[in-house]
């Protein structure tokens, strides 16, 4: 069973470590304990550095806080790396079996700054091969698999991050969300799952920019305060990200209570086109009376914005195809996942034609959302309109007994807002008819992180869920 420590939040432990109350030495072996209690059915992992290395390094920032010394806000805090990001001595496969030999020169921006924080880096998580699916499996690594159920899936592609924190393993944990990647994972684990106005989080450095710009890095935590504490200490403009956003001029963490009173705000359970299980809307109407219950003004709406369908998929699969195809004219070809080269090789049909008129999809989704925003200060929509699917794969062939209108319906509320930029956060709602957990995402106009941070807030002090984890992982037979 899990020590006290395992689930406490992020922000809670760092105080305790900075106040001597409590050793990284203690902190980092109830990690330990803890991985080795659930790791084997969670396969949260990818890689881990050498156990005698981690406790050293506790015991270095404890010996630096027993001297009086400014250890950072995160101090002594173990977390994991997302494997589509860097991290020195690991090898940065994407989870796809072509780089499994691919050696970075040093750490992520993302991840430079978390160790400048005091955290320390304990090695690398789950993912699904470049981050192509929601549900995280790859023929490197294997299937992770949900701390609720093991049966079900983490999502995707943080998955391995969100089975981690979810299941009390680390404290926190990086991810990456590119059409969903924080938010669908933190939906299905229970975690507050956070994808940032694009430029909030420097990403990179790169060795190819991307010209789509829709995938942002960011947090894997347990509480909202802890996402506050993440992105404080890693915002800030980069000189390798040339999309990155001057720092905000205030800390998250100081701005959390002060939502403003009376908002205007819309909930769509369905963006006017897409179908989801009764138990999701159930789950998240219950969330939205919240913020009515807290004064707010909540117009309940259909239309939002236009069915994307394709268009973001087609996106990415042309930057995809771009990383990819100097191994696609050799052996290498035949060792990707098939699911994924399927995937990245409808880019070759899509001309400039085809691309012009995805880019000006893309203009109108903006313009649609500009005019949105000028009425509303918030957008609520579910996160995902099912439960966690199988750990497998498998998706629904119809959702609420009616037929799917197109393959990316599966996942139809993240996408938009990478496409757009907009911050966003999924909150937990409630449990579905299974028992898993349900998001309810919450989107502000562009740049207004603050604003996102500041109802995710006040939503998990109306309906708190810090108190309810999977302390025991169900026994799974595979």
């Amino acid at each position: 069973m899990p020590s006290e420590l395992n689930f406490k939040p992020a922000y809670e432990l760092a105080e305790a470590i900075r106040s001597k109350q409590l050793s990284p030495v203690e902190l980092m072996q109830a990690c330990f304990d803890r991985i080795d209690e659930t790791n084997e059915t969670l396969n949260a992992w990818t890689g881990m550095r050498d156990r005698d290395e981690l406790l050293a390094e506790a015991r270095e920032i404890g010996d630096r806080i027993a001297k009086g010394e400014d250890v950072g806000p995160l101090a002594g805090l173990g977390f994991g790396v997302k494997e589509l990001e860097d991290l020195k001595g690991f090898a940065s496969t994407h989870a796809s079996v072509p780089y499994r030999d691919s050696f970075p020169k040093g750490d992520s921006t993302e991840v430079t700054r978390l160790k400048a924080a005091g955290a320390i880096a304990m090695g690398k998580t789950n993912a699904p091969e470049f981050g192509y699916t929601a549900i995280t499996k790859n023929l490197l690594f294997g299937i992770s698999r949900n701390p609720w159920n093991p049966e079900r899936t983490p999502g995707g592609s943080s998955g391995g991050s969100s089975a981690a924190v979810a299941s009390g393993q680390v404290p926190f944990c990086t991810g990456s969300d590119g059409g969903g990647s924080i938010r669908i994972p933190s939906s299905w684990t229970g975690l507050p799952g956070f994808k940032c106005s694009f430029g909030r989080i420097p990403s990179g450095p790169f060795e190819m920019a991307d010209w789509i710009d829709t995938s942002v890095v960011g947090p894997m935590v347990r509480t909202v305060r802890d996402v506050a504490l993440f992105t404080d200490c890693v915002v800030g403009t980069s000189e390798t990200d040339p999309n990155s956003l001057p720092h905000p001029g205030y800390k998250y963490q100081d701005v959390l209570e002060q939502l403003p009173k009376r908002l205007r705000i819309a909930y769509s359970a369905d963006l006017g086109y897409v179908n989801i299980e009764p138990d999701v809307r159930r789950e998240c109407a219950k969330g939205v009376k919240a913020f009515e219950e807290m004064g707010h003004d909540v117009d309940y709406i259909d239309h939002v914005i236009d069915d994307l369908r394709g268009a973001w998929g087609q996106l990415g699969a042309t930057a995809g195809y771009a990383k990819i195809y100097e191994k696609l004219e050799t052996e290498d070809r035949d060792r990707f996942g098939h699911s994924y080269l399927e995937g990245i090789m409808t880019a070759e049909r899509v001309d400039w034609p085809k691309y012009g008129r995805l880019h000006r999809a893309r203009a109108k989704l903006n313009n649609q959302l500009a005019e949105f925003f000028g009425k509303y200060d918030l957008l609520l929509t579910p996160t995902l309109p099912f439960d966690a699917i199988d750990a497998r794969g498998g998706w629904p062939p119809e959702v609420d007994g009616k037929p799917l209108a197109h393959p990316l319906h599966i996942v139809p509320f993240t996408p938009p807002f990478n496409i757009s930029g907009h911050p966003a956060i999924s909150v937990r709602s409630g449990f579905s008819d299974n028992d898993l957990p349900i998001g309810l995402q919450i989107v502000a106009g562009r740049h207004r992180d603050d604003l996102v941070l500041q109802a995710a807030y006040a939503f998990e002090q109306a309906r708190p869920w810090n108190d309810r984890w999977p302390v025991e992982v169900p026994a799974f037979a595979s």
